[in-house]
């Protein structure tokens, strides 16, 4: 087998089995129990928060444990939304989102919220002048992706924040860095929310967090008993939230020697299509490498796959949650339908080897150059 769609999901390693295994067979108790065995997995969640607050240098009470980056998402932006819609009801996202952020803002619309969608430049990168335009003294919230889902555009949060500060000083920033977190360095401290989800880092699916700024507050979407956090009551998913600290530290390790390797794959399979012309690179020179877009003009990109699929090889058009969809990221872009419509997202990981991506490029060739014939 040969997995190519590390940006959809991740397996989930060893080492994080081991402790899910082990947090489940040791830890019985419920951290929010007064006796003993509460108390021993209180501790245990104490220590796994501290871990992750402490890699990302914030505080643990800041890390709001959810489901994921689709449940982190709609806490952070809705949350937002009820708790300063009398201060305004003004949105702004950008074009290059997670369909779940789109969701969200679909339903905000349906309740009187107006949402605007921040134009970017040729290059991916949000369009300053047009968000300083945007940004009013009603706008309540603003939030744009770490790194796009589909074209890998990383974008530059530092200087967005500064933007927003500078327009009006009590907008809040939000950031969807599920992308980028454990392919790329990033600084909390330059959003006031952000969103992650465990599977993409080899972490467990069904266990991610909102990091919420200790200096902002938002309402609650769900409600019930349990200490541990107020944004997220209930029993604290001990081994799963164990298992994402132990992703965490894993994935944010060797960082930088890991992009490099990364890079050198992705180079090599650029160099590779770009020999086809009716095969467009849809990548920037802001694109991180872990995420490879392309477009096959003159194939269906699921027939395509379907092809590679019968090799164990895996890859997929865009966004899982958007498959079989156009690409909203590449139209916003290149401003092509057709491109747009033909895209295939490989997603590379440190793990990948050499000898996959050989091979991969062999089998490729094959069945695009035979599916290239049919008429």
């Amino acid at each position: 087998m040969i997995y190519l769609d590390y940006s959809a999901t991740t397996p989930v390693s060893y080492e994080v089995l081991d402790t899910i295994s082990k947090v489940t067979k040791e830890f019985i108790g419920n951290a929010n129990s007064i006796h003993a065995l509460g108390e021993k997995s209180a501790k245990l969640l104490e220590s796994a928060t501290k871990q992750i607050a402490d890699i990302f240098g914030v505080n643990a009470s800041e890390i709001v444990y959810t489901s994921g980056a689709t449940e982190a998402n709609n806490m952070a932006i809705i949350g937002v939304a009820m708790a300063h819609h009398r201060k305004g009801k003004h949105i702004i996202v950008s074009k290059l989102e997670h369909p779940s952020v789109y969701a969200i803002c679909d339903y905000l619309k349906s309740i009187g919220f107006s949402i605007d969608y921040v134009n970017n430049d040729a290059e991916g990168l949000i369009d300053f002048d047009d968000l300083k335009a945007k940004v009013r003294d009603d706008t309540i919230l603003v939030s744009i992706c770490a790194v796009n889902s589909e074209t890998g555009v990383r974008q530059p949060l530092k200087m967005i924040r500064q933007i927003i500060k500078k327009e009006n000083i009590a907008t809040l920033f939000h950031s969807d860095m599920t992308q980028a977190i454990g392919k790329v360095s990033v600084n909390f401290h330059d959003v006031d929310l952000a969103s992650m989800s465990g599977h993409k880092i080899f972490g467990p699916k069904g266990i991610g967090f909102l990091y919420k700024s200790s200096m902002i507050k938002i309402t609650p979407l769900i409600y019930g008993s349990g200490k541990s956090n107020e944004l997220k009551p209930g029993t604290p998913p001990l081994p799963l939230i164990a298992a994402l600290s132990k992703a965490i530290r894993l994935a944010t390790t060797d960082l930088e020697k890991r992009e490099r390797f990364v890079s050198l794959l992705n180079e090599k399979v650029v160099n590779f299509l770009e020999k086809y012309p009716n095969i467009k690179i849809n990548k920037t020179k802001y694109s991180i490498p872990h995420i490879l877009n392309f477009s096959v003009m003159n194939v269906m990109p699921e027939t395509l796959i379907h092809a590679l699929d019968k090799y164990e090889i895996y890859l997929s058009t865009n966004t899982a949650c958007a498959s079989g969809e156009a690409s909203h990221s590449v139209m916003a872009i290149y401003n092509d339908v057709k491109r747009s419509k033909h895209t295939i997202r490989l997603s590379l990981s440190y793990v990948t080897t050499t000898e996959e991506i050989n091979k991969f490029l062999d089998v490729f060739k094959e069945e695009y150059e035979k599916l290239s014939t049919v008429r």
